[in-house]
């Protein structure tokens, strides 16, 4: 979501635009915390309730195979122990051994089907968070483009953007010249949000989804922790 660059980068830049503009040209500079934006959108947090459900859905099956393995090497162990029991006949060790030679066989099938499993589970919901959050920005990036050409900003900074220079931000300093968009972009944003469904908590009391966040009052610097967060570089 972020485009970053390095300030020797934007500085050139900037010396490049000065001799494009009129000395005496007044230009229309913009500001949007685009963290911000994408955390208050209320896709994105339908989107972190999908991708929870999809992560929740491959713990518990993992979980069950992973239970069925350590089934399976506690059986194995159980069989060992039998196995050097010295009261034992050498026939009854025999079997045992070939039960416990048939349970590392299957053990290490399932070993295997574990790891193809994981692999192919992280993949797939990696794909989602990427497919989720590219849509988000291609919508949040439409309304920002429209905003932009409605205010005939000539240039665009976002506040939350950082350089390639050791995490410097784009935007050093702004004067109070400059104007923040950000909240008319999240007003337009969220002016179709549907009304919130009635969810039932741990409690078993209905409550409206949503309730607790309030899309247009999201803290600045305080997006949450999440697979759906923008990449930073």
């Amino acid at each position: 979501m972020k485009k970053t660059f390095s300030l020797a980068a934007a500085g050139l830049f900037a010396a490049t635009f000065a001799f494009a503009v009129p000395a005496n040209a007044d230009l229309k500079v913009g500001t949007i915390d685009m963290q911000r934006v994408f955390a208050a959108y209320y896709k994105t947090r339908d989107a972190e309730e999908k991708l929870t459900d999809a992560q929740k859905a491959y713990k518990e099956e993992l979980d069950q195979r992973m239970d069925l393995y350590k089934k399976n090497l506690d059986s194995i162990n159980k069989l060992n122990e039998e196995m050097n029991r010295p009261e034992l006949s050498t026939a009854s060790k025999d079997q045992k051994g070939q039960e416990r030679d048939a349970k590392i066989a299957e053990t290490k099938g399932l070993e295997k089907e574990i790891g193809e499993f994981r692999a192919t589970r992280e993949k797939q919901l990696q794909e989602q968070v990427n497919r989720m959050r590219q849509g988000i920005i291609e919508e949040i990036m439409h309304v920002v483009n429209d905003q932009v050409k409605a205010q005939s900003f000539d240039l665009v900074f976002d506040k939350s953007g950082q350089s390639l220079n050791f995490g410097v931000p784009v935007l050093v300093y702004s004067s109070g010249n400059t104007l923040d968009f950000s909240e008319s972009v999240i007003s337009k944003l969220n002016a179709n949000r549907p009304p919130p469904s009635a969810k039932p908590d741990k409690s078993g009391n209905a409550q409206p989804s949503g309730t607790n966040t309030p899309a247009t009052t999201t803290k600045p610097g305080g997006f949450p922790p999440n697979p759906m967060a923008p990449r930073k570089p």
